[in-house]
């Protein structure tokens, strides 16, 4: 089954507890938490304390993407604050590996990200470490971006490399009821959405269409 995750970059701020309810009782799967450092990529927005926010009005888990060039050290502090799946990028200056074993110690899922430009190899020796491979279909930083069709057969390749396993491949940017069968065709399994959900009327039947069903 297809898993949709609300990207709450497109929340809004002043009425979170508001937004974080309306999406559990409308049977969200994830929420998905972008933390951006404004080095590894020109936007900055999260915290754990933001995290913590969350948590204290989330029925779904809390899927919390490290959108930092050093995230090792600040690792404890976003599972403290209540993450249940933890992702780093492969593009990260900290070393990949110690991240990811310093994330599964710590007892909660291990993600990976990869943006557009970035090769699906470059996960392939953390494979028995993650939890989680998620795919970037814009570059990452903003909100509302279009989606990258070119993105479309790495994720393919990412799913064949995962075969045997019970990883979840994700898909992060520009996914609309256009996009979404895209990317379950090529294999995703978990969707991230943040304006198409936010700016849909009934997002019961909007979070019916990501996920495929009439």
């Amino acid at each position: 089954m297809v898993k949709v995750a609300a990207s709450l970059l497109t929340a809004d701020a002043s009425r979170l507890e508001w937004e974080v309810r309306r999406f559990c009782d409308a049977g969200i799967d994830l929420l998905h938490i972008d933390i951006m450092d404004g080095v590894f990529v020109p936007n900055k927005a999260g915290s754990p304390e933001w995290v913590a926010d969350i948590k204290r009005y989330a029925t779904v888990p809390l899927d919390v993407h490290l959108m930092i060039e050093k995230p090792k050290n600040l690792i404890p502090s976003f599972i403290e604050a209540g993450a249940d799946r933890l992702t780093v990028h492969c593009e990260i200056k900290d070393n990949v590996q110690e991240c990811l074993s310093k994330i599964k110690d710590l007892g909660v899922k291990t993600g990976l990200s990869l943006n557009p430009k970035t090769t699906a190899d470059k996960i392939l020796p953390f494979r028995d470490m993650m939890d989680v491979a998620l795919v970037m279909t814009v570059e990452p930083g903003f909100g509302g971006q279009p989606f990258m069709k070119e993105v479309l057969p790495k994720i393919s390749e990412i799913k064949n490399m995962f075969s045997g396993y019970s990883t979840d491949i994700e898909v992060d940017g520009g996914i609309n009821d256009q996009t979404a069968p895209l990317c379950i065709k090529a294999g995703a399994n978990v969707l991230v959405s943040g304006n198409y959900l936010f700016r849909s009327p009934d997002l019961k039947k909007a979070l019916s269409a990501l996920r495929g069903q009439k």
